[in-house]
């Protein structure tokens, strides 16, 4: 078995494997539909999977009719996720199977997943050809009142040929009127769309054996819970190269959704976070090389194939087209241009600053930014007298931060997705004397706990963790303890609430059956609370937690419950308490009617109220004007921004992400002045 981890970024990369995003390179021939039939090493595979998920999954899940139910919707839906391929009576025929599929994979008879998957082949086929047809025929009007259901993973299938036919229109006529809004001309929208259409077509046509039994395998294993997960020999080693184009092209994260492809993680210090242009769920819509080159049009295309023009040589420049987070189909893409870069550690690693007071009398606060949880194992193992590690660089900066006279220190993990347990647990240390850290209950119910055991610590004075809805997995750990101990304070946003344990099993010796990433167990705080699903809830929560209530563990399908242990024995922090309920007043004070905050949860409510959108109008004049009104309220946000912050009032292509202060930040700042300051201070051992 290899070494437990929990590096939430995994789950997170290869996200649900929905979308055909892991197959052959855009330039493979297409598969014989005849060729398309399960060999014997799937099902060795699956007989391998099927046990390894009996005996070492955290979460005891019969296989059984009950489930096989769940594993045929998934399959559907993996392979049609929009409802645009398959007809109610294709279902209906291939229900047949709803209550057998548990009898297949238990026995390793996948003819029904092959079966399934060649219908939508062929319906996909005919998609494609009829809206091909559309481009060379239909004249569409675009005073037309009606609208396109761009979202439909809840609409009913389609009844007949002709109803399909009529959501593709649509399809259409909504592609054609968002290229049209972006200033192409007739002849280049029609040229754009037929080579869309045809490489949709082409990449269903090169999926293999491989393809279709990894879709129907992950129906199976996201029906148990959503980090467990099947990875192809290719799968595996296309995630092993996208990993390292995460380190060394864009910094970017990327994901395929349904046809886009979305940024779902930048990379600290890479290119991307580095130049403030590229934001996480960003669109990439087209791909240049260098400052003049023509923008191939990615939409549509296969996750590799777009990582394969975003990639290249260090110093070489790339030209994104990005459709922004929250803007519905149809809006202007803005063009930025990136220089890939090698990504150095020095630049990944935590970081200090200092907020200087702005008012006599106001505590001078230290931050240390730390964006993941590191360690260079293969360095300490070798007994480097200087491996990298979280703990060793947050000591050192702490000591400098005490030199250089800081009155309070914010640790910031925003956006820290994970890592290393072991630096969790060590960096804890670093606050606290000694005791339990987190309790880790495996499959059979046994509850391990991991212990700072050094005596002493490194930094006693007052201290503030900053997190928000994308701090996960050791960030939550790390942060559930320090406001078990009452350490200090945890502000910002709930966390992302993954509390479960991944493993990853090689499915034989030579890696030719591929790899299964398995949830073994689930950590729990010192004080016996879970982090699955909840997170960790702030002392104080900012106000941009209210549009985010549908993000984080809890939007995942079958993630598993919040549950609870018992406590461990452990001593809380005997430094100084304070009132939180003054802490909170004194917040709200401040942010109630702050211009800065104001177009922080303008911005925020925008993206949220964006994401229940599931149609766009197909008038012109109705979608130009939505597009207009939506750049204008951004327009008026940013420069409200700025304003509020005492810099120039500029619109949003002209804002130099550099130049603005961190309001976030700030604010934590700022509750950290009352924390220490006289006023906010609270007897010894009062009780909040």
């Amino acid at each position: 078995m290899k070494p437990v981890t929990f590096g939430f970024a995994i789950a997170l990369l290869v996200g649900p494997l929905f979308g055909l995003s892991l197959a052959s390179a855009n330039t493979a021939p297409a598969v014989s539909i005849d060729a398309l039939a399960p060999g014997a090493e799937h099902r060795r595979a699956t007989r391998v999977i099927v046990d390894l998920l009996r005996r070492f999954h955290y979460r005891k899940v019969s296989l059984d009719d009950a489930l096989s139910e769940q594993i045929f919707d998934r399959y559907f839906e993996s392979l049609d996720p929009n409802r645009s391929f398959f007809l109610a009576a294709d279902i209906a025929e291939f229900s047949r199977y709803r209550s057998r599929l548990d009898d297949s994979l238990r026995y390793g008879h996948l003819e029904p997943a092959f079966e399934i998957f060649k219908r939508m082949r062929q319906r996909s086929e005919d998609r494609i050809a009829y809206a091909q047809s559309l481009l060379e025929s239909e004249k569409f009007d675009f005073t037309r009142d009606e609208s396109y259901r761009f979202d439909r993973e809840d609409a009913p299938w389609a009844k007949t040929v002709d109803e399909l036919n009529e959501l593709w229109r649509k399809r259409v006529k909504s592609d054609v009127l968002d290229l049209m809004l972006n200033g192409k001309e007739p002849s280049e929208i029609k040229d754009v769309l037929r080579k869309r259409y045809e490489r949709l077509g082409r990449r269903i046509d090169q999926l293999q054996a491989n393809d279709v039994f990894q879709y129907f395998i992950n129906a199976y294993t996201v029906s148990i819970e959503p980090h467990t997960a099947y990875f192809s020999p290719r799968a595996s080693e296309n995630f092993r190269i996208r990993m390292s184009l995460s380190l060394e092209g864009i910094g970017a994260a990327l994901q395929t959704e349904n046809d886009n492809t979305v940024v779902r993680r930048i990379i600290k210090g890479g290119p991307a976070d580095l130049s403030g242009q590229l934001k996480i769920e960003d669109r990439i819509v087209g791909v240049a090389q260098g400052e003049e080159a023509e923008t191939v049009d990615v939409v549509g295309w296969r996750l590799e194939d777009v990582v394969d023009l975003i990639r290249g040589p260090k110093g070489s420049v790339v030209r994104l087209s990005v459709l922004r987070k929250g803007t519905p189909p149809g809006s202007p893409a803005d063009s930025i241009m990136l220089t890939r870069e090698k990504i150095k550690l020095e630049e990944r690693a935590a970081q200090k600053s200092i907020l200087d007071a702005t008012k006599p009398g106001d505590a001078k606060i230290g931050v240390i930014e730390l964006p993941t949880f590191y360690l260079d194992t293969a360095g300490r193992a070798r007994g480097d007298a200087n491996y990298r590690s979280t703990t060793r660089d947050v000591r050192r900066l702490a000591n400098e931060l005490k030199a250089e006279g800081v009155d309070g220190i914010v640790i910031d993990l925003r956006g820290n997705s994970g890592g290393s347990l072991v630096e969790a647990t060590e960096l804890t240390g670093i606050f606290i004397d000694s005791g339990p850290v987190v309790q880790i209950r495996d499959s059979t119910g046994r509850i391990q706990i991991n212990e700072d055991k050094d005596a002493g610590v490194a930094y006693d004075g007052p201290l503030a963790v900053l997190v928000d809805r994308r701090s996960a997995s050791a960030s939550e750990i790390f942060a559930g303890a320090i406001q078990d101990y009452r350490r200090g304070l945890i502000i910002g946003e709930p966390t992302f609430g993954k509390g479960t344990v991944q493993n990853l099993f090689d499915l034989d010796r030579r890696g030719g059956l591929g790899q299964l990433k398995v949830t073994i167990a689930q950590f729990f705080r010192v004080s016996g609370d879970g982090t699955q699903h909840r997170g960790v809830v702030p002392d104080i929560i900012f106000p941009t937690a209210d549009s985010i209530e549908d993000e984080g563990e809890r939007s995942l399908e079958n993630a598993l419950p919040w549950a609870a242990v018992a406590p461990a024995n452990f001593n809380p922090s005997p430094t100084v308490r304070y009132s939180l309920n003054d802490l909170r007043d004194n917040h709200l004070v401040r942010v109630d009617g702050n211009e800065a905050f104001n177009a922080l949860l303008g911005e925020a409510n925008e993206r949220r109220d964006t994401r229940q959108l599931h149609s766009v109008s197909l008038v012109e004049r109705v979608r130009k004007k939505e597009f207009e009104e939506r750049t204008k309220r951004r327009e008026d946000r940013v420069k409200a921004l700025r304003v509020a912050q005492g810099l120039p009032a500029v619109a949003p292509e002209d804002e130099d992400p550099n130049d603005a202060p961190d309001i976030l930040l700030e604010e934590a700042a700022a509750i950290m002045r009352d924390y220490i300051g006289p006023s906010a201070r609270a007897a010894m051992n009062t009780t909040n």
